[in-house]
């Protein structure tokens, strides 16, 4: 199968040096983009962090052949290397793990001389208040204080079936906090379904490096142990093919 990967976290730019990101490496794509290569597979890996693979025996730089890195940064580099890929290669899986922004900058603020907030009761204070917008290359690191403006990001997860038209696989990741296993996996469910994905991988912040739940197979979802979360997903993906093989065939 020829395999599309995501992996790592995005970048969002509040200005030319400063941004906002997540805590994730990228070790779980990666992890899967290796063992989908070593089962045989052609394996294209979009990830924030290509060292990482290293890791995993494979030299980032030149990893081989049927295995493609491209590296990107942001929000937007990512965006762009999804649907430049999706449409224009005939991939049979795509597993989107890169733990994507859900809310980019929209606009950096400094309060105007004479009006401030006061945290303590939750009120502005002084001057009618008012914001300007800080546009410099590098905002100034003497501003008492910045507001940050943060818009919900689309999610490119619910575009690749539509518009870029991706009609194989697809595997989602999710992460949640907070929950137990019965409402983790309610929770999964409903996420895979409103994507269209095929396969879900989910688990909590907490248990993240212990295991995750895969599914729906055999209509259920099974709690996997971290160490063999790659070959049972892989597993997971082979017998799916093939099925969807057979009823095409």
């Amino acid at each position: 199968m020829n395999f599309f990967v995501t992996a790592g976290n995005t970048q969002s730019l509040i200005d030319r040096v400063r941004c906002v990101t997540n805590i994730f490496s990228g070790r779980t794509g990666a992890s899967v983009a290796r063992t989908a290569w070593g089962r045989g597979h052609t394996v294209t890996l979009a990830t924030s962090n290509p060292e990482v693979l290293a890791e995993f025996g494979v030299n980032p730089r030149d990893p081989g052949e049927r295995f493609t890195v491209l590296p990107y940064r942001t929000f937007d580099d990512l965006a762009v290397i999804m649907q430049t890929q999706l449409r224009a290669t005939a991939f049979d899986v795509v597993c989107h793990s890169a733990a994507v922004s859900d809310y980019l900058p929209a606009g950096t603020f400094t309060p105007n001389p004479g009006t401030f907030y006061n945290a303590r009761t939750n009120q502005w204070e002084g001057a009618p208040a008012a914001l300007t917008e800080q546009k410099a290359g590098k905002i100034k690191s003497s501003e008492p204080e910045l507001w940050l403006r943060l818009v919900r990001a689309p999610k490119l997860i619910d575009r690749v079936r539509h518009p870029w038209g991706f009609a194989g696989l697809l595997v989602k990741f999710k992460l949640e906090v907070g929950l137990n296993d019965t409402e983790l996996v309610e929770v999964a469910e409903a996420s895979r379904q409103q994507s269209d994905a095929d396969l879900m991988v989910a688990n909590t912040l907490d248990g993240a490096s212990h295991w995750a739940f895969v599914g729906p197979i055999r209509n259920q979802y099974e709690r996997v142990p971290r160490r063999e979360l790659p070959d049972r997903l892989l597993l997971a993906i082979e017998d799916r093919f093939q099925e969807r093989a057979q009823n095409h065939g």
